[in-house]
């Protein structure tokens, strides 16, 4: 069953023993031995325990392909923040270097500086708003 050797690896990566997961789920350690052989299963109020505990959704844990094949649609998505980065930065620093042109009363080498730091603060803004989505993907609350 996919489900036990899940269990097995995701919580010699997290470090716990069986006790200690045993712990964290409100069961027995007989009890995780015994999912993680195969011959039991979790409820479904221990398999939301379960997967608090190891960091991983439902899904995840039973080997739902649903989670693989989105995945695999998505795939790796550090190129698509590479470019949410990039158009934060750019989007801040241009709306930066308008608004110090348009002002006109500022000279060339004060608009450079004001959209160095129209640019800084895009980063700083694509930043916080990854960190929330990261926040937000990992607590279970996006979609």
């Amino acid at each position: 069953m996919e489900l036990g050797k899940n269990i097995n690896t995701l919580r010699k990566e997290k470090g716990f023993s069986q006790e200690k997961l045993a712990e964290k789920v409100n069961v027995t350690r007989q009890t995780i031995s015994n999912w993680e052989l195969g011959e039991t299963s979790p409820n479904p109020e221990q398999l939301k325990l379960l997967s608090g505990a190891l960091g991983r959704s439902i899904d995840e844990l039973v080997g739902n392909d649903n989670v693989y094949i989105l995945k695999e649609k998505c795939g790796d998505n550090t190129k698509a923040m590479g470019k949410i980065y990039i158009g934060f930065v750019v989007l801040c620093g241009t709306v930066a270097g308008i608004w110090s042109f348009s002002a006109n009363r500022f000279r060339y080498s004060e608009m450079i500086l004001i959209m160095g730091a129209g640019m800084v603060a895009g980063l700083c803004l694509a930043v916080v708003c990854h960190n929330i989505l990261k926040y937000m993907k990992n607590s279970g609350n996006a979609v």
